[in-house]
This record gives structure tokens, sequence and C-alpha cells, in this order.
């Protein structure tokens, strides 16, 4: 095989990648399924897309060897192929978080006119856990919380969280967190905590970018 001929195959063969990436939906999908492995069905519920359209992407994410299949009984379920498919998507995003203006500006924008939320990052929960100070609270759906979710959270699901005030202890800091930096269940639930008396602050990141950095998680 001639240079040339060489260089031309694998970058064409990586290009798949990036080609399985240049969609917004497609990133949705896979920060969705870094959260835990899903059906179609229920991935198309998440991201507000038919099946149809939802299965042609899914099988452009696994031509790019971002995804996997699996068979459970009737249904067809999927995974990300490769912890290193999250960190791609966790670059890709702090990347797009950190140097393209529009992107903060939209995060800007999304959150104008609601309260100023205090937030911490990995580093300062760490801290906080280590002395006990503080009780956390993983505000994702439950079957997300089972799949794996941070050592020591509670789960109380944002739509049960106003029912389950009571579990909580008002006089101890509650952190919340969800999937990730783009994820508003985290403060859905630090506003909502705030308006009732409580310590409350919201991760700046999820459970997937704890899960990258090899911290303690349960399942």
């Amino acid at each position: 095989m001639e240079k040339r001929e060489f260089k031309d195959k694998v970058f064409s063969e990586l290009a798949k990648v990036s080609i399985a990436l240049g969609n917004p939906k497609r990133l949705e999908i896979i920060d969705l399924l870094a959260q835990g492995e899903r059906t179609v069905e229920k991935i198309a519920i998440e991201t507000s897309t038919s099946i149809a359209n939802t299965s042609k992407h899914l099988q452009v994410l696994k031509a790019g060897n971002l995804v996997e299949v699996k068979r459970n009984k009737n249904y067809i379920i999927y995974k990300l192929s490769n912890y290193k498919v999250a960190q791609i998507w966790s670059l890709l995003r702090d990347f797009g978080t950190e140097r393209i203006a529009e992107v903060d500006k939209v995060v800007r924008d999304f959150r104008e006119g609601k309260p100023a939320l205090e937030s911490l990052t990995i580093d300062e929960l760490i801290q906080r856990l280590e002395t006990n100070e503080v009780v956390l609270i993983d505000v994702r759906p439950e079957e997300e919380y089972k799949s794996g979710h941070i050592a020591k959270a509670i789960s109380i699901p944002i739509g049960q969280l106003a029912s389950r005030l009571q579990e909580l202890p008002k006089n101890q800091e509650i952190i919340a967190y969800c999937r990730g930096p783009f994820c508003v269940f985290a403060d859905d639930a630090a506003e909502f905590l705030i308006k009732h008396n409580f310590n409350a602050k919201r991760l700046k990141e999820g459970y997937p970018d704890w899960k990258l950095k090899g911290l303690p998680i349960e399942v």
C-alpha cells in the first residue's frame, strides 16, 4: 500500500466517527446513553423524535462504532460501545462551552430570569462528602439511578421532590445533581428547595463526569 492510499483510507475510516457526531440529535442520544442503556422507544421519547428517525440516528451511531446493540427478549437495547465515547462527548461539550460564544449565550439566555443558583464542581463536592457536610440527591429518573449513581447519593427524581421534602434535613446543605451541564433537573431541584427554605446548590457536572474521573459509584 502506498503512503497516499494508506492516509486516505485511515482518515476516511476515522471520518465516520465525526460524521456520526455531526448531528444535534445524535449528540443528545450519546448524552442520554451516558446515563445508561435504553430501548429505541425510550430514546425517542426522551429526545422528542419519532421512532423511525431515532432508529436512523442509532444506525449512523452504530456505523461509527459509537453505540452497540443487545437483545433482551423482544426488545432491542442500545448502549455506548465504550467509555471513551462518553469521554469524546465530554471533551466536545466542554470545548464548545469554553470556545464557542453562542453556546455560552444560549445557556445564559436560558437561565436569565431564574434565581442565581450556587453551584459546586466535582472537586468541591468530594471535599464536602469527605466531611459529611452535605446530603447528595440524584434527581434523575429512577432507572438512571439504578443503572449507576454517585456513591452515597439518595434517589429523589425531580417529579417526586415535592412529596418527599420531609426526607431532607434543613440543617445540612443539599446538593442536587443530574445528567450533566445541559440537564436542568438539578437547577429545578435546587430552585424548588431554596423556595422551601433549604440550603441547596447544584452540581455543575453530572453522573457521567463523576464516573469518567474514576470516582466511587454504586449500581
